[in-house]
């Protein structure tokens, strides 16, 4: 369908949080996919994403969060894609707005909003870690692609644990495509003791160092 849009869920023991997410893109009512990656979950996930009509995709091996992003792209049937994680939601009407914003100009590929923190109810001692205004940056939950701009940079580099944001834009600068940022929040993006940012934290710190290396050769070529 040429308005589809394929929503991309990499999941690992999501049972908590899970079913909030999926909610939060059935009640945007548009006209979605729910493409779940799971990786080999111990806990209810799958069952609970079945249950709620999704796709659901199970890992043969363990393969991390953006191994799973490569399989809902290989996975996805529409015409724009948006990945997110299992603990975040969708702000209401963030779907219509991103499509709103992706087809007034169609040399528009990639259309970027904002994120805004919460701190979940269950960990309120982990409100010190939530950012006090939105931000943009992190691409999971705000960012509408054009599922055609994979096919002209390539996959998500699966060699990386958290510095995947930095080697897609890096490839995004090298074919000319820009990220439209526009002025809306689209994403409650869930502050938990969990975080997958804060888990891989010190992964995260190496993977960001060789990617901003790769950026400033490619500058000085």
């Amino acid at each position: 369908m040429s308005n589809l849009i394929s929503i991309i869920i990499p999941t690992y023991n999501g049972e908590k949080y899970i079913k909030d997410c999926i909610k939060s893109i059935q009640n945007q009512k548009m006209n979605t996919e729910i493409i779940v990656i799971d990786d080999i979950s111990t806990d209810k996930t799958v069952e609970i994403a079945k249950s709620l009509g999704c796709r659901v995709v199970v890992n043969d091996i363990h393969k991390g969060q953006v191994a799973g992003k490569n399989t809902g792209i290989k996975e996805a049937k529409g015409k724009y894609w948006l990945t997110i994680d299992q603990d975040d939601m969708l702000a209401d009407g963030a779907l219509a707005r991103l499509v709103e914003e992706m087809e007034k100009d169609d040399n528009n590929y990639i259309i970027m909003a904002q994120l805004k923190d919460f701190c979940s109810p269950d960990t309120p001692n982990e409100i010190k870690f939530c950012k006090p205004k939105p931000f943009y940056g992190i691409l999971t939950g705000s960012t509408l692609f054009k599922t055609e701009v994979f096919d002209k940079i390539g996959l998500w580099q699966e060699g990386v644990i958290t510095g995947d944001v930095i080697d897609l834009t890096n490839r995004l600068m090298k074919v000319g495509i820009e990220i439209k940022k526009v002025d809306f929040v689209s994403c409650n993006r869930r502050i938990h003791s969990a975080n997958y940012g804060r888990t891989n934290q010190k992964d995260e710190y190496k993977d960001y160092a060789k990617a901003l290396r790769e950026r400033l050769a490619n500058k000085n070529k």
